[in-house]
C-alpha cells in the first residue's frame, strides 16, 4: 500500500522537480514526511510571496516549471502575487496547497477558504485533488500545461486527508517532450516578402525570446540578416548588447534616444513581444508596419495590431525565415547609421562624482563578468538599467515588466545563485522592495550562499514620487524611515558595508564578492537625474511632455 503523498512527491520527482520552495503548515504534514524520504530538497523561506517568486524564477532560468509549497488559507493566499507574477510573466511554474480534509469535517470551517476559486483568474489551471488514484495523471497535466505555450502557472490543492489515504501502488505518467509546430510556409513568404521590401527595417526582441530554448537561433537570425535590433527590459540579453547591431533598449515607451531608430522604422519585427510588458513603442496610424513573429498570436491593442504573423516554435521558425532573407537584404542596416548617437546618449560616464543611477550602472557593469546575473527588484533604478546597462548573455538582467511587483528582487537573486553558485550574482533593490521580503537575508545565509545584495537608499517609494512631480502633484505620502542597513544584515548572519563616498563603491563591490557568503551593500541615491535627463532632456529631443514615463 501506498498514499497519496507519497504518490504526489513520486510524481514530482517523475517531473525531474529537485527542489521545492515554501512554508509547510498542519495540513502538509503527510506530505513533509514524504518529501523527507525523497531526493527532492525542500527550500524553507520566510514568507510564502518569497517561494512564489523563487519558484518562478527557477522556471523562467530553467525552462522547467519551478514548485512551490504552502498550507491552506492564509498561506495559499500569499502565494497570489507570485501566481500573477508569473501569470504575467510568461513563466512555468507549479503551486502545491494544502487544505482541511473533505471527507470529513472535524474542523468545520477553520481556516477555510475557496483557494481554488481565488486562484482561477491568476492561473491557467487551478483544481482540487480529490482521491489519491489521480494524482500521477494530474501531476503530469500541470505540469505539461504549465510548460505549454504560453508558460504559466498552475495550482494543485491536496487536501490533507487526500494526503494520507491508503491506497494501492499506481503507475506514473512518463512526461513526454513538448513539440512546438513551426509556422506555416505561407505565413513565412508574406513576413519574408514585407521584409525584403523594407526601406527601414528594424528588429524587436521581447520577453518571449529570452527563454532558454530559442535564443541561440535568435543570435543566427540576426547575423544571417544584419537588420540592426533593439529589445524590450524583458528582452535584453536575447542578443548580445555588445554586438555592433544592438540599438539599444526601450525603457519608456516613446520619446527616448532609441525611439529616433523606431521613429524612422518602416518595419519593425517584433519577436518574443508579449503585451504584458508596458509597450515598448506605440503604434499609429502613420506606421510603422509591424511583423509579429511568436510562438502565439499576436494581442491586438490599441498600440499593437500587426500587418503579419508569423506563429511556431521561434527558433526553426527564425531559421526558415532567414533561408528566404539571407543576402536578399540592401536595406538591411539603412538605421545603423542612428546607433552611435543614440548608444552615445546612453553611455554611462566614469567621471561623474555622485550617487547618481548611471554611475551605479557603470560601476557595477565594470563589476559584473559577462555572465554575472543582476536580479532587479522594482523602483526608479529599473529605468535606467534597463537604458544603460549593456548585457551579453542572456537571462544575465532579471526584471520584471510585466506585473512589476515590489519585493521579488532578492529572491529572485537566491534562486540565481543557487542554480548557478559559480557566477557572480547580484540582487538590486530599492529600500522600500527590499524590506518587503528583506527576511530572506536569513533564507540565503542559511543556504550558504554567496550573494551580494544592493541596497539602494532614498527613504521613498522614488518611482511614484517622480511620477508624482512629473505631474506636478504636491510631494505627499511617500517618504519613509528605515533601519539601519548594515546591522540589519549583520543581524541575520550576513555581512553589511555602508558606502558613502562614490569612489569606494566599485571596490566595495569587488571586496564583497572576493569575501563570498551574503553581504549586503547600502548606498544612497541622487535621484535629481530622474528630472534632468527622463523629462527635461528628452523634452528638448521632441518637445512633447512624456507620457507613461515611469517605464514599470
Amino acid at each position: 500500500m501506498t498514499k497519496g503523498s507519497d504518490l504526489l512527491v513520486a510524481a514530482l520527482e517523475n517531473e525531474g522537480v529537485d527542489q521545492i520552495f515554501g512554508i509547510p503548515g498542519e495540513e502538509n504534514l503527510d506530505v513533509m514526511e514524504s518529501l523527507r524520504k525523497s531526493s527532492i530538497q525542500l527550500v524553507l523561506t520566510r514568507h510564502e510571496q518569497a517561494a512564489a517568486f523563487m519558484a518562478a524564477t527557477y522556471g523562467r532560468l530553467t525552462g522547467k516549471p519551478g514548485v512551490c509549497l504552502t498550507t491552506l488559507g492564509p498561506g495559499a493566499l500569499n502565494l497570489s502575487t507570485g501566481a500573477a507574477y508569473a501569470l504575467l510573466g510568461g513563466i512555468p511554474m507549479v503551486m502545491i496547497t494544502g487544505q482541511k480534509g473533505i471527507l470529513s469535517s472535524r474542523q468545520a470551517r477553520f481556516q477555510v477558504v475557496d483557494v481554488v476559486a481565488s486562484m482561477k483568474p491568476l492561473t491557467k489551471l487551478t483544481r482540487q485533488i480529490v482521491s489519491p488514484q489521480i494524482i500521477p495523471t494530474m501531476v503530469r497535466e500541470a505540469f505539461r500545461i504549465a510548460q505549454e505555450e504560453r508558460p504559466g502557472p498552475v495550482h494543485l490543492e491536496l487536501p490533507e486527508d487526500i494526503a494520507a489515504e491508503e491506497c494501492e501502488p499506481i503507475g506514473l505518467v512518463t512526461p513526454n517532450k513538448l513539440e512546438l509546430p513551426i509556422a506555416s510556409d505561407a505565413a513565412l513568404d508574406h513576413a519574408a516578402s514585407l521584409i525584403t521590401a523594407a526601406q527601414r527595417p528594424l528588429l524587436m526582441f521581447g520577453a518571449a525570446a529570452s527563454r532558454p530554448r530559442s535564443t541561440s537561433d535568435i543570435s543566427h537570425f540576426v547575423v544571417r540578416t544584419g537588420i540592426p535590433f533593439f529589445t524590450t527590459q524583458m528582452g535584453k540579453g536575447t542578443v548580445s548588447g555588445g554586438t555592433d547591431l544592438y540599438m539599444g533598449t526601450a525603457a519608456l515607451s516613446e520619446k527616448d534616444y532609441v525611439h529616433e531608430a523606431i521613429e524612422q522604422a518602416d518595419l519593425i519585427i517584433t519577436i518574443g513581444h508579449d503585451t504584458i510588458e508596458k509597450p515598448p513603442f506605440i503604434m499609429g496610424k502613420s506606421g510603422p508596419n509591424v511583423v509579429h513573429i511568436g510562438y502565439q498570436p499576436a494581442t491586438v491593442e490599441q498600440v499593437y495590431f500587426p500587418q503579419s504573423e508569423v506563429i511556431g516554435d521561434i527558433g526553426p521558425s527564425l531559421k526558415a525565415l532567414a533561408d528566404r532573407l539571407e543576402g536578399k537584404l540592401p536595406n538591411a542596416q539603412a538605421l545603423l547609421h542612428l546607433r552611435a548617437r543614440i548608444l552615445e546618449r546612453v553611455t554611462v560616464r566614469e567621471e561623474e562624482d555622485r550617487f547618481t543611477p548611471q554611475r551605479l550602472v557603470h560601476d557595477i557593469r565594470e563589476v559584473m563578468p559577462q555572465d554575472g546575473i543582476l536580479a532587479l527588484d522594482n523602483g526608479m533604478y529599473k529605468i535606467w538599467f534597463a537604458r544603460n546597462y549593456r548585457t551579453r548573455v542572456a537571462n544575465t538582467l532579471l526584471l520584471d515588466n510585466a506585473l512589476a511587483t515590489m519585493g521579488a528582487g532578492l529572491p529572485s537573486a537566491i534562486v540565481a545563485s543557487m542554480l548557478y553558485p559559480k557566477r557572480r550574482v547580484m540582487a538590486i533593490c530599492g529600500d522600500g522592495g527590499f524590506m518587503m521580503n528583506s527576511q530572506e537575508l536569513e533564507t540565503a545565509v542559511r543556504l550558504k550562499l554567496n550573494l551580494v545584495i544592493l541596497v539602494i537608499e532614498d527613504n521613498a517609494y522614488g518611482m511614484i514620487r517622480w511620477k508624482q512631480a512629473v505631474e506636478k502633484f504636491p510631494d505627499f505620502g511617500m517618504t519613509f524611515g528605515n533601519p539601519d542597513f548594515v546591522k540589519y544584515a549583520q543581524s541575520y548572519g550576513a555581512k553589511g558595508i555602508r558606502v558613502n563616498d562614490i569612489a569606494q563603491f566599485k571596490q566595495s563591490l569587488e571586496d564583497a564578492f572576493s569575501a563570498g557568503g551574503v553581504c549586503l551593500v547600502n548606498v544612497p541615491v541622487d535621484y535629481s537625474e530622474n528630472e534632468r535627463v527622463l523629462v527635461k532632456e528628452l523634452r528638448e529631443r521632441l518637445p512633447t511632455i512624456l507620457e507613461d514615463g515611469d517605464g514599470a
